[in-house]
């Protein structure tokens, strides 16, 4: 719901002038969300939206498609030239030094730089000092309603249901000397998700051995593996509630067909727990605090774990991603491998902890999603796994 009052609040706390909305052919999908346009048809042509901190916002649309944003307030110019166009920015921007973009600085963050460079350019030669919209963005876009909230909690029933159902089944199939294909399982995953009423971006990754070791291994058929008896094996798995507006569950978690599990696994799934752990109590301790946090913060404390353990070599990638309509939203990361990510951990977001240890042999990853609620709680969802499962001794106890 487009919340004028509350953007230009945010703004004048900010202490911006204003925020220039920008889409071509939905290339700015969070701006598009901020203007209610989600779902609607995506224009052919270009389209701004300038809000100010004071006063009415003002429209600039093209001739083809004058009715783009006649659902929002303001004043409504029409362009059809080039130099109309640029003429119609001109008025937006009127007298404003500071305003933000979907744009990052360097290679800050792909996932708020929507805005080409040509317009940041074009903003710039008028004498305008162009902010990144990132906290904006994650206030207006990613922030969960408390419908949202109460999706991905019935999503998540069923994502952590689907652990017992997978391991169960590899169970069955491996006992006696049997075996199951990792499609197999991924297929009876799916079928579990489609039963259940939920959707998902991609399928579930089921890797046995050597390719639990790959952060982003895909199985498909004819071309994946077999689990037996004596296999490691990693299940990740993701998926919404199959409704407008539904946000993801996305956990992971790792298991041993056998009855007991080798501590060459459980020492490394021990360390990858401990900075799981770490991340979380690191949110904790902001909120109850009161302290402001941002994402790379909680990366480094998850980090220090692993590092301090001997294996800060194979973490290869960030603790914890934005959750939201997308698997991988547009909120603060936790990150400060891939990005050094400055923005703020807000209430009404969601976003994994998922530290990995990464071997040639095997990988280890354990993943549980956090919401911070209105109130500054903190919900940690999924179950924390606290040790590897023993497959064959006990399948339905894949959430403890």
């Amino acid at each position: 719901m487009f919340d004028l009052p509350a953007i230009q609040d945010a703004l004048r706390q900010t202490g911006l002038d204003g925020w220039l909305l920008y889409d071509f052919r939905g290339s700015n999908l969070p701006a598009r969300r901020v203007l209610d346009l989600a779902g609607k048809p995506v224009t052919s042509r270009r389209f701004f939206y300038a809000i100010p901190s004071e006063g009415p916002p003002r429209k600039l649309v093209h001739k083809i498609e004058p009715g783009a944003l006649d659902h929002l307030p303001g004043e409504k110019t029409v362009y059809l030239r080039w130099q109309e166009l640029e003429e119609g920015v001109r008025a937006l921007i009127g007298g404003a030094k500071r305003v933000a973009m979907e744009y990052a600085p360097n290679l800050a963050n792909p996932y708020i730089a929507r805005v080409d460079a040509g317009v940041v350019e074009f903003v710039r030669s008028l004498g305008v000092e162009v902010e990144s919209s990132g906290d904006l963005i994650q206030r207006f876009e990613a922030s969960w309603t408390d419908e949202q909230w109460a999706m991905h909690q019935e999503a998540t029933e069923h994502t952590t249901e689907a652990f017992t159902i997978a391991f169960g089944l590899i169970a069955e199939r491996t006992s006696g000397g049997g075996s199951i294909r990792e499609t197999e399982v991924q297929a009876v995953i799916l079928d579990h998700f489609s039963r259940n009423g939920l959707t998902t971006s991609s399928p579930p990754i089921v890797g046995v051995g050597p390719h639990s070791g790959d952060p982003h291994y895909e199985p498909k058929a004819g071309a994946d593996a077999e689990i037996r008896a004596g296999d490691f094996v990693l299940i990740d798995l993701w998926a919404k509630m199959d409704r407008p507006g539904a946000v993801y569950s996305d956990l992971t978690r790792v298991g041993f067909v056998g009855t007991e599990v080798p501590d060459r696994f459980e020492s490394v799934f021990r360390v990858v727990a401990r900075a799981r752990d770490a991340a979380i109590a690191r949110v904790r301790e902001a909120f109850a605090s009161g302290s402001p946090l941002r994402g790379f913060e909680v990366d480094d404390a998850c980090r220090q774990v692993i590092e301090e353990a001997g294996y800060g070599h194979a973490f290869i990638h960030r603790t914890g991603h934005s959750i939201g309509e997308e698997v991988h939203g547009n909120g603060a990361h936790m990150d400060n491998l891939e990005t050094h990510e400055t923005r703020l951990v807000l209430p009404r977001t969601c976003f994994s902890i998922e530290p990995g240890i990464y071997l040639s042999e095997f990988g280890i990853r354990s993943e549980v999603d956090v919401f911070v609620d209105a109130g500054g709680q903190v919900h940690v969802t999924g179950g924390l796994q606290t040790r590897v499962l023993p497959i064959l001794a006990d399948p339905a106890a894949s959430g403890r």
